[in-house]
């Protein structure tokens, strides 16, 4: 069972969605996406019809990535249990409705023109995320009641 955040979970999620034709039938993704929860920071590359890459970073290499998603560590665990619990995100959860519901926004990024990838690209980012509905998930930091 893989640790969310960490590498290895990413990868998980990378190796079915590189093997999902509905991924594919998306179209094309051509970016870099930070993640960042708490102290962990990893960058997910995205080429073509394939996410090709994750890897740990620090805080200066999110200049290099299109935009990165933030938010507190209970916030991802919240948003990736109820992707499992509902085969997807769920309403509230979905990357356009917490981007929409934090002040300073879930896709941020130095740049407003590459920041735009969030958006162009949504969909298929989306489905990436929905795609870890299938793995089993464990939490670095657990979530506060």
């Amino acid at each position: 069972m893989a640790k969310f955040p960490s590498v290895e979970w990413f990868e998980e999620v990378r190796k079915l969605v590189n093997a999902d034709d509905a991924y594919r039938r998306l179209g094309t993704v051509d970016t870099k996406v930070g993640i960042k929860s708490g102290d962990t920071l990893l960058e997910v590359t995205f080429e073509a019809f394939e996410c090709t890459g994750v890897r740990e970073i620090e805080e200066s290499d999110l200049l290099d990535v299109d935009f990165w998603l933030e938010q507190s560590p209970e916030a991802w665990q919240e948003m990736i249990e109820d992707i499992k619990a509902n085969g997807g995100a769920g309403l509230g959860q979905t990357l356009n409705t917490i981007d929409l519901n934090i002040t300073e926004g879930f896709a941020r990024s130095h740049d407003g023109y590459r920041r735009d990838a969030f958006y162009r690209f949504n969909q298929s980012l989306q489905h990436f995320f929905d795609t870890s509905a299938k793995i089993d998930t464990e939490f670095a930091v657990e979530a506060k009641s």
